[in-house]
């Protein structure tokens, strides 16, 4: 005879696999997935912002509208952004799911069902602008026996880049796995003609960092130089020193309490943590007594 034995396990404790590892993206944003876009509040938010961010890089003309093409658009969320921005969309999305929530939401964008990795379809010089939130590493995996990583990345850019005029940026924001993903994704990129780099927000953060790969199509007219990222306004250095010093013998320098105080909340707020104002009260001692 054999015996059934149940063990409870916590799931809290069972770390979070990366979504690409767990299905296809057509699979795993199924109408359950699909319907969180709608109602988590967070999500939405996260979502909104990191769209917000990636219009801006863009750097498109202010005193025109533009048509743009969001990679990956899902739910219409990013779209949203860019109708609020005053200009004209279309998205592409890989799951029926996600673009049957676009469609009863009503966006102001058309959607198309199709694969990127296939390939982008439309006509040379289409888009002033493209944009993408966290898509473009499901493209490094293989979910079918017929998926080669380097052609569907190659197919891609090279489609992209033509569909877009000259001088047009294409931003991406994305969550490389490793170095060596986001190797991949850049080489592959550079050999269809596309020129850029990567923008990373707040750096020094684990929460609040965000990559974006900025993209250009030739020559931009308003400049091809890579937009600052967000939170690397005076960031401390280090300096280093042969001299070797025990822990009661270390001394701040020439530092006053105060701007040592001062620097260490200036380097929280790089990092994007929420820091008190400073006041005249800031690094002064206390009285004894009250």
């Amino acid at each position: 005879t054999y015996q059934l034995y149940f063990i409870q396990i916590n799931l809290s404790c069972v770390p979070m696999s990366r979504p690409e590892h767990i299905g296809p993206p057509e699979l795993f944003y199924n109408d359950t997935e699909a319907s969180k876009y709608t109602s988590n509040s967070r999500i939405i938010e996260i979502q909104m912002s990191m769209s917000s961010r990636a219009i801006e890089l863009l750097n498109l003309p202010e005193d025109q509208p533009s048509f743009i093409l969001d990679v990956g658009c899902g739910s219409g969320l990013s779209g949203e952004a860019i109708t609020e921005e005053g200009h004209f969309w279309v998205g592409m999305d890989i799951s029926p799911s996600m673009l049957e929530i676009a469609v009863e939401r009503e966006v102001e964008g058309d959607v198309i069902l199709s694969d990127i990795g296939e390939g982008v379809p439309f006509r040379a010089g289409t888009f002033d602008g493209v944009v993408s939130i966290s898509v473009l590493q499901w493209l490094c995996n293989a979910d079918k026996v017929s998926h080669n990583p380097f052609k569907r990345l190659r197919k891609f850019f090279t489609m992209l880049y033509s569909s877009m005029r000259q001088g047009g940026r294409a931003v991406f924001q994305l969550y490389p796995e490793s170095p060596k993903q986001m190797e991949l994704i850049t080489e592959q990129a550079t050999r269809c003609g596309f020129t850029g780099g990567v923008v990373v927000d707040y750096p020094n953060s684990t929460k609040a960092k965000k990559i974006f790969l900025c993209l250009f199509a030739g020559v931009p007219v308003l400049g091809a130089q890579l937009p600052r990222a967000l939170g690397t306004e005076g960031e401390d250095t280090v300096q280093y020193s042969n001299e070797r010093q025990t822990g009661k013998k270390r001394k701040r320098g020439e530092i006053s309490k105060k701007e040592w105080i001062q620097n260490k909340k200036q380097r929280r707020r790089v990092q994007g943590k929420e820091v008190t104002m400073d006041s005249k009260y800031t690094g002064r001692k206390r009285k004894p007594k009250f």
